[in-house]
């Protein structure tokens, strides 16, 4: 069946956020007397693991700590401040999504970060009146890895799962496709913890760059 739609996983597939994130547990670990991180490399492998996540490695706190929650907290109140002045689209996506539109293929963003962050952040960018859909966890009973953000995406879009074409940089994103019956990309770019391999996800395609998505549609590049 004919791809008519692709949907992407918006933090570490579309849109590059860990800066804005990293600059967020800088200035928490200066308010608290801590040197500055040394090197992102390490958190950015937080990122696709939550804001909890991120806090905990970032000031270095065991899971059961009696501050965590608040702390998150206090990270996401800043987050809301700060949620896309650092944030980029990912070398190749412009030129991908401009290829789609070319080619009057819809696309749309599926995402687990709530909808307070990720509208925004489409706005931000100017991509919130070219996105077809946007999904969050605010509008289904259960997040990815859970089906049902997709599935209520392809309602929306009209279209069969088969039709519809899921790109995420997690193994969430490519088990969420797979039970929505969709067929999947995996990127090797995204916010990949050390030791994880897409390779092994189960997805029906696995791209070094976001660029080789338009090869694997069989869209012409327009001049």
């Amino acid at each position: 069946m004919r791809i008519e739609a692709v949907l992407f996983d918006l933090d570490g597939t579309l849109l590059d956020t860990a800066q804005d994130f990293f600059a967020i547990v800088q200035s928490m670990r200066s308010e608290r007397g801590l040197p500055p991180l040394a090197c992102a490399s390490g958190f950015r492998q937080q990122v696709s693991q939550g804001a909890q996540a991120m806090v905990n490695f970032a000031l270095a706190l065991d899971p059961d700590h009696p501050e965590a929650d608040a702390l998150r907290e206090d990270f996401l109140a800043r987050y809301t401040q700060q949620h896309a002045k650092y944030t980029v689209p990912f070398t190749g996506v412009l030129e991908v999504l401009k290829q789609l539109d070319n080619a009057g293929m819809r696309w749309g963003v599926a995402t687990n970060k709530p909808w307070r962050f990720a509208q925004p952040i489409m706005d931000a960018l100017n991509l919130s009146s070219r996105s077809a859909v946007l999904l969050c966890p605010d509008h289904v009973s259960n997040s990815k890895p859970a089906p049902d953000m997709l599935l209520l995406a392809c309602k929306q879009l009209q279209l069969d799962p088969r039709q519809v074409l899921y790109v995420g940089d997690d193994q969430r994103d490519i088990d969420a496709g797979r039970a929505a019956n969709m067929r999947t990309v995996a990127v090797r770019y995204g916010y990949i913890s050390a030791g994880d391999n897409p390779s092994n996800w189960g997805a029906d395609a696995v791209l070094d760059n976001i660029g080789e998505l338009i090869n694997l549609l069989d869209i012409q590049r327009s001049c």
